[in-house]
């Protein structure tokens, strides 16, 4: 149901720029139009005009487009005024519509519309907001697919699934008097079996699309002058961190960004871990232990010298997934060259030559679990995941109780709505205002 107040606000981002959009929804876009610009424009079709203001002067001057309902973003009678890209001027032209009647709209308002009035799902409703925030290409592609409706079909196919076999159950307790074997547990085994199957890859297919929204953060940790400032830099292809001889140069987090398989790796450089009377230095070391705890994935460096030396504080990473780098080959002398020892993946290389810096990708994306991604991939949050691992054990409950069709029934029914909150079917208000609230405004 379209809301009954209409709303305005800057569609672009806030700054200086050649152009700027100030976007209007709601039932008084007619008289709001008609204010502005004289007239309402036609259906769809760009129509240069001056905007004015309440004493008939002119305020800018670009293009004017209405967007009659339901046929509009929002599903609602929607204006969009595509003047310069100036926050005066645009500050301007947004209070003129609020003169005439609209409101300042809140984060994520006009995305909300759309999505109460069934013009997208709610996973869909998300893709918009990941889609502008995406950190790689690869990320945007999936997250247009996702808008799409790819995640969403991906979820009907999984409520079809379940609806199948629950008819199966109903019928078998709503009709006893029927004498026909309408469930025959081996048969319902299957079909469960199956269902588990594709909740499986499902499942998975979203831990990547959370990877490719979320990313992955790496922390490099080791003894001072190891060569971790010398790692990140030509990691990330930029002189990020300061590289010189003397140990302890790194007091500070250092943050650097990059690509790896479309996956966006968050690389973070630490203080060199060891005991100090040094307040700064110690303080350094003591964000380096807490990034090393919050951190996916630890890089752990050594040189030739420390080796066989963990640096104090390793506890800090204890439970993580670790690569072992052995920085400096070039001063003794050995080949780069990866290998797995005890499960633990081992990257001999030289940060200083870049000499083994591709086997640490492949090692980085390896211990991640990113899997190549194909055209199919969608963009995917952990709610969503949250949601599919709850689907998931209920079909497994029901799988375990087929000698008694009311709680197996019972058990996909919980099952269904689980998937039913991930596509905003039955979403609690709380839930759509801590989603849309984390969009921009104007979206």
């Amino acid at each position: 149901m379209a809301a009954d107040d209409t709303i305005a606000a800057i569609a672009t981002p806030s700054g200086r720029g050649a152009i700027g959009v100030v976007r209007v929804s709601g039932p008084s876009v007619p008289a709001i139009a008609a204010g502005i610009v004289g007239s309402i424009p036609s259906p769809r079709t760009a129509r240069l005009a001056d905007f004015k203001d309440a004493a008939g002067a002119v305020l800018d001057r670009g293009l004017a487009l209405y967007f009659p309902a339901p046929a509009s973003y929002t599903g609602e009678d929607v204006l969009e005024l595509q003047g310069h890209g100036g926050p005066v001027v645009l500050s301007l032209v947004l209070r003129r519509c609020v003169e005439l009647g609209a409101r300042v709209a809140l984060p994520g308002e006009f995305t909300r519309r759309a999505f109460l009035n069934d013009k997208l799902d709610l996973a869909q409703a998300e893709a918009v907001a990941d889609l502008i925030d995406a950190a790689t290409a690869q990320a945007a592609r999936s997250a247009v697919r996702s808008l799409s409706g790819a995640l969403s079909e991906r979820v009907a196919e999984l409520q079809r699934g379940l609806t199948d076999v629950r008819v199966l159950f109903e019928a078998s307790f709503d009709f006893p008097e029927e004498e026909v074997d309408v469930l025959s547990e081996a048969g319902a085994a299957r079909q469960l079996d199956d269902l588990q199957l594709h909740f499986t890859r499902t499942v998975q297919a979203a831990q990547q699309g959370s990877l490719l929204r979320d990313g992955l953060t790496v922390a490099l940790s080791g003894l001072p002058n190891v060569g971790k400032s010398s790692l990140i830099n030509v990691l990330s292809g930029e002189e990020v961190a300061i590289v010189t001889p003397v140990p302890g140069t790194t007091r500070d987090l250092i943050r650097a960004t990059i690509a790896l398989e479309g996956i966006p790796v968050h690389l973070v450089d630490t203080a060199g871990w060891r005991r100090t009377d040094d307040p700064v230095e110690r303080i350094g070391v003591e964000r380096a232990q807490a990034a090393v705890a919050e951190a996916d994935l630890i890089i752990h460096v050594s040189d030739p010298a420390t080796d066989a030396d963990m640096p104090p504080g390793t506890e800090a990473g204890v439970g993580k997934r670790i690569i072992h780098v052995h920085n400096k080959i070039d001063l003794i002398g050995v080949p780069a060259r990866a290998e797995s020892i005890a499960g633990v993946e081992h990257v001999w290389l030289s940060a200083k030559s870049g000499t083994g810096i591709e086997l640490l990708k492949v090692a980085i994306t390896r211990a991640a679990g990113v899997q190549v991604l194909g055209e199919g991939v969608f963009i995917a949050r952990q709610r969503h995941i949250v949601a599919l691992h709850t689907a998931t054990r209920h079909v497994q409950e029901a799988r375990a109780r087929l000698a008694s069709p009311e709680l197996a029934a019972e058990e996909l029914r919980l099952a269904q709505s689980a998937l039913s909150e991930l596509t905003g079917e039955h979403a609690a208000d709380d839930l759509l205002g801590e989603i849309f609230s984390r969009f921009c405004i104007g979206k």
